[in-house]
């Protein structure tokens, strides 16, 4: 079991560094025409990597830079670039500074500049401004409503780039008369350009009455300000944006299925697009490999395994009050489907390094994780039930802690099998 382990951690490992954003950064501005001065815009959870790629390539001929990450993911300074750091998931008042900010740069170009945006996941919440007559409380409420109820990331941006000044393609209508270029680092089942970071400067193709929809769907109320604001309908043409979208949850499923022929295991890539509920992902992938290691032969060689493989972005519905994150949620669910079996391990990890509003980023369990549960005296069963799979994980040390890691491109699951 410690083996599968072992290769469990490398496969993450080297899965995660196939999708850091430096080298496709490059390439990307490379096919780009641009002018000689540029101000380059950076935002998202990958938006350190992202700037430290475009000064690399760029130097002395950016202007002046701006980064807007979340809490904890700066790496330190960059020369040209000022640094905001700010909420998320929700945003905060750092959210609306940063975006205050990035007005105020843009602003104050001239004609022969080119703004460079670049942009990765976590952008819709660390780059925020409500719309005249909307707080940041009343989208806070709206968005945390959504996410507690397993409303999808589709359904959750189309009502917040339609409460917001800069999403949905309304900070590039700030300065329509400017050449804007974008590199999109994807976190986004389908890698739609106007649903990362909510597309700030790509035309939008959700529209007023989906967004109205979807609080119907979910039964959220609202004042009359709010549906308002949502009846504003976002821009549908952005003109003076060229942009390339790059990396993806596929690149990531395919470097692990690279690393695991590396490792001796045949990989089975169940889907690249997996968006069901946490818990349900985890217990049907883990029953999936039960079934697998059922029908391996014992004379099966010993050095060899199968890999089941899967990436997306799961939901989960909170009904407790508990910590945790969809990846935890999935493994936790997992490790209780697969109590007792020792040639199987299964894992779920959030690229970026973080998994919901904790310092994890998913967990890696096996058959023996739900015994050290119970013996810190917790019901695993109890704690899935009450969203507490951070602290159950952490009891069993079952928790994958990497740290920001600089990209962000979905989550990644898998099960390694190999008879004893």
């Amino acid at each position: 079991m410690e083996s599968l382990r072992l290769d469990a951690k490398e496969i993450m490992a080297e899965s995660i560094a196939a999708v850091l954003p430096e080298s496709s950064v490059e390439k990307a501005i490379n096919n780009m025409n641009m002018k000689e001065k540029i101000i380059v815009i950076a935002i998202g959870k990958a938006a350190w990597n992202m700037a430290c790629a475009a000064q690399k390539k760029l130097k002395n001929r950016i202007v002046k830079g701006l980064i807007i990450t979340k809490y904890g993911h700066s790496k330190g300074n960059i020369e040209s670039f000022e640094m905001i750091e700010s909420g998320h998931p929700l945003p905060d008042e750092n959210s609306i500074y940063a975006a205050r900010k990035a007005i105020d740069l843009v602003s104050s170009m001239d004609g022969d500049t080119t703004l460079l945006m670049l942009f990765s996941g976590g952008g819709s919440s660390l780059f925020e401004l409500p719309l005249e007559g909307i707080s940041l409380k009343d989208i806070v409420d709206i968005t945390e409503m959504l996410l507690k109820r397993g409303a999808n990331i589709d359904e959750i941006n189309a009502v917040r780039k339609h409460l917001s000044a800069v999403k949905g393609g309304r900070f590039a209508e700030f300065r329509r008369d400017i050449d804007i270029r974008a590199v999109i680092l994807s976190d986004v089942i389908g890698n739609a350009a106007d649903i990362i970071a909510s597309g700030p400067v790509t035309s939008d193709g959700s529209t007023a009455e989906e967004a109205l929809g979807v609080l119907e769907k979910y039964n959220i109320y609202f004042e009359q300000a709010i549906l308002d604001a949502i009846s504003i309908e976002t821009p549908k043409s952005i003109k003076n944006c060229e942009y390339v979208v790059t990396g993806s949850v596929e690149i990531l499923c395919e470097a692990a299925v690279e690393s695991c022929l590396k490792k001796g295991y045949r990989p089975l890539l169940i889907s690249s697009a997996i968006v069901d509920e946490a818990r349900h992902v985890g217990k049907q992938i883990s029953e999936i490999a039960k079934q697998v290691h059922a029908v391996i032969p014992q004379s099966e060689n010993k050095d060899t395994g199968i890999a089941l493989i899967a990436g997306g972005e799961t939901i989960v519905k909170v009904i407790g009050s508990g910590k945790g994150g969809r990846n935890q949620e999935a493994a936790l669910a997992a490790a209780i489907e697969l109590e007792g079996h020792e040639d199987i391990v299964f894992f779920s990890i959030g690229s970026d390094g973080t998994d919901g509003p904790t310092d994890a980023a998913g967990g890696l369990v096996d058959g023996l994780t739900i015994k050290r549960i119970e013996a810190s005296g917790m019901d695993a069963f109890e704690e899935l039930n009450m969203n507490n799979a951070y602290n159950a994980l952490k009891s069993a040390n079952d928790l994958i802690m990497t740290g920001p890691t600089g990209t962000n491109v979905n989550d990644l699951m898998m099960a390694l099998i190999r008879k004893s």
